[in-house]
């Protein structure tokens, strides 16, 4: 088992490394990788340990002033594009609901009917009136992401018009070098943290991931653990040991689950010609989403569908259909009636709670219980890791397709991707 002055002192490697030559870089980048691989697994799933690994790397020297942003801004405005904005919205969310402990923080986008303005340009007049510090925060693994580009622009030149200290950037990217982190750079603070990288096209999806996952599930829980640690009233260079200590209870928890008889199920009912819908509200719905995505890639090219409950082009289920709903309680309301529904139509609903004795629970034909004691109006960690308990589910959909002698090479799923997107 590797000691933790063996993982500082890989952080140490890390911040020394950067200022290295770009081949000496790239042999810095070997070495990190292969002390990477000494550590002990955390999970049975390869991209899992990826994420770990990524996230233990993030250098603490960037995160600080990034996190010190955060924890200072009455505002957070947050910026990206699919699933990373998904991740950002879902562990910015905890901010909004908690009842204590925050300095009575707003967090807004720019969908939300009281954003005030049609642009970041429009809006940041009135944010800089109403709030003494305004952050808008952006979650994008390439850097490239046509809408937080345009919402970072957009700020860049209302800064450099105004001359205000008002208002300041964050970015957490893959893309250091990616236009969006240069202007970032120049009004804020840029945290890299690693995704896939240049790995080759591969069938071994359990290893990679599907499409962003490794950059956007380590977002999440990056962003989840900052989010906690705010709360908690803790140093920056506690976010870090957050994630290592996350760690050490959500691999087990997703193998746990992933090689359940419940899962197994589940890949049984996806498998047939069914279409899927996700459910959830508040921050679960954010949860759903990242999921959503992810399975539409795969159930699409059987001709499938996938939907989110209650969407504006949703139609009304069909017997035989799949339902995924995302509840910590387990009692909210709408969630029981889009259960309830389905359940006439003699579907089958697959319930994610944090209770194990819960009406959705009991309702539900298959059940997945992370059980967490978390007080009302604090951060829970219930959603972050219902992402990632739900996050191999395409991976063994596409695992079973090829038993069955259907296999997906990426190029399917990245040509799908660049239409849907």
């Amino acid at each position: 088992m590797i000691t933790s002055r063996a993982v500082w002192t890989l952080a140490d490697l890390s911040v020394s490394f950067s200022a290295c030559a770009q081949g000496k870089y790239r042999m810095a980048e070997l070495v990190i990788e292969s002390v990477a691989k000494i550590r002990n697994k955390v999970s049975r799933i390869g991209y899992i340990n990826r994420i770990r690994d990524n996230l233990l790397n993030v250098g603490r020297r960037e995160l600080a002033p990034l996190y010190d942003d955060l924890k200072s801004a009455d505002c957070v405005v947050c910026g990206g594009s699919g699933r990373s904005l998904y991740s950002l919205n879902a562990a910015m969310s905890q901010i909004a609901i908690s009842q204590t402990g925050w300095r009575n923080k707003v967090v807004l986008t720019p969908d939300d009917p009281g954003f005030p303005g049609k642009s970041m340009y429009d809006a940041a007049a009135e944010l800089e009136r109403r709030y003494n510090k305004t952050l808008l925060l952006m979650n994008s693994g390439s850097g490239v992401s046509g809408e937080p580009s345009v919402m970072a622009e957009d700020l860049s030149r209302y800064i450099e018009e105004k001359g205000t200290s008002k208002l300041s950037m964050g970015l957490i990217t893959s893309g250091l070098n990616s236009p969006l982190a240069e202007i970032v750079g120049k009004h804020g603070h840029v945290v890299e943290l690693r995704g896939r990288g240049r790995a080759k096209p591969s069938f071994d999806y359990s290893e990679v991931g599907i499409m962003g996952d490794i950059f956007e599930l380590g977002s999440l829980l990056l962003l989840s653990m900052m989010t906690e640690a705010i709360f908690r009233n803790l140093e920056a260079n506690e976010v870090v040991k957050l994630c290592e200590e996350e760690f050490a209870k959500l691999g087990p928890m997703v193998d746990s689950t992933v090689e359940s008889e419940t899962y197994s199920r589940l890949v049984d009912v996806l498998e047939k010609r069914t279409s899927v819908f996700l459910g959830g509200k508040g921050t679960a719905s954010e949860i759903v989403k990242m999921t959503a995505v992810r399975l539409s890639h795969i159930k699409n090219t059987l001709g499938d569908s996938v939907y989110i409950a209650r969407g504006v082009n949703t139609p009304p289920p069909r017997p035989g259909d799949v339902q995924i709903l995302v509840s910590f309680s387990g009692e909210t309301k709408p969630v029981i009636s889009w259960c309830d529904t389905l359940k006439k139509m003699n579907g089958t609903v697959v319930s994610i709670t944090g209770t194990r004795e819960s009406t959705l629970t009991g309702k539900s034909d298959l059940r997945i219980v992370l059980e967490e004691e978390a007080p009302l109006g604090q951060p829970r960690r219930f959603y972050m890791r219902a992402a990632y308990v739900l996050s191999p589910l395409p991976v063994r959909l596409v695992e079973r397709l090829a038993e069955r002698g259907l296999r997906l090479p990426e190029y399917i799923i990245n040509w799908h991707h660049s239409l849907t997107e």
